[in-house]
């Protein structure tokens, strides 16, 4: 794994002298499934257009709610190329949200990306973008592959961000997307346990869209017993309205929740768990078919 400078304490000192109170205590960590930032096929004026960018109606309201909830790390799925990244960070910036630094990260699926975004030092960076599986005789890639990149939230104090976007819902020809998802799972357990076997103090925050329901094999065995070692606990997430869905399929009118936050042992007592939300807004849909998750993380331990 890939180390960077420290950062001075006297350094830090001077950037949060210069942050609003709000920001001293807390950094806000925002996890957002941005419904296809990326160039592909779409309907244009009732016609199938190759090579078409996100609506910009889309990307205006996306960027609304983003300079709104004012993250200071983004991770979001289901941005295109680095192009296309990039066209995000600038339109952030030139709104008010200035995130400098990011981690960009693939796997087998050559349009769709993950990304991590933020105003915090990036200190360490362990993306996975070449895992594989097999199903039967044939070999699949981790589709997003897993992003991986270490924050240094404050002198002393290091957060391991790992980004998933595991494998659609959408039925595919090679293989059952359900057995394509549990093998992803399995990769990804498989890595916490290596970040967990090698640093057991390592303080993880697992974000994401899983593409599962709670209580679906995936999710337990990613999970699996918060009192062990190496086990992760839930943030529970709700909105205004006491719900808890994250995604919304149009077509079928099903709500989901797919997009979830956990974490280990050693992050629990910086976790405000009161304070974290799902992001509540009548217009969520004119930006992406998934709500933006928050969390909020104490800068020291408050129990």
């Amino acid at each position: 794994m890939k180390r960077f400078l420290f950062i001075p304490a006297a350094l830090w000192v001077l950037l949060l002298s210069v942050l609003p109170a709000a920001d001293r205590d807390s950094i806000t960590f925002c996890a957002y499934n941005l419904q296809n930032y990326l160039r592909m096929e779409r309907f244009v004026k009732g016609a199938r257009e190759p090579d078409q960018p996100k609506p910009e109606k889309q990307i205006v309201a996306a960027l609304k709610f983003l300079t709104e909830i004012k993250p200071d790390a983004l991770g979001v799925c289901e941005i295109g190329d680095e192009a296309d990244l990039r066209d995000l960070q600038r339109r952030l910036k030139e709104a008010g949200l200035d995130l400098p630094n990011f981690e960009y990260c693939h796997g087998g699926d050559p349009n769709r990306r993950l990304a991590l975004l933020t105003r915090l030092p990036i200190i360490a960076r362990n993306s996975q973008t070449d895992l594989k599986y097999q199903i039967g005789d044939q070999v699949f890639p981790v589709q997003r592959g897993f992003l991986d990149a270490t924050l240094e939230l404050r002198p002393g104090l290091e957060l391991r961000c790992v980004g998933v976007h595991l494998k659609s819902k959408r039925p595919v020809p090679d293989a059952d997307e359900s057995i394509m998802r549990r093998n992803e799972a399995h990769l990804l357990r498989k890595h916490l346990d290596e970040i967990i076997t090698k640093d057991p103090g390592a303080k993880v925050l697992l974000y994401g869209d899983f593409n599962e329901h709670r209580h679906e094999a995936p999710i337990i065995e990613i999970t699996g017993t918060p009192s062990t070692p190496g086990g992760l606990y839930e943030l529970h997430l709700r909105d205004e309205r006491d719900e808890t869905w994250t995604h919304y399929w149009k077509d079928a009118d099903v709500y989901s929740r797919f997009d979830y936050f956990f974490f280990t042992k050693t992050l629990a007592k910086y976790m405000d768990r009161k304070g974290s939300h799902i992001f509540d807004t009548p217009d969520y849909y004119d930006g992406s078919d998934h709500r933006p998750i928050i969390c909020h993380i104490h800068l020291q331990a408050t129990h």
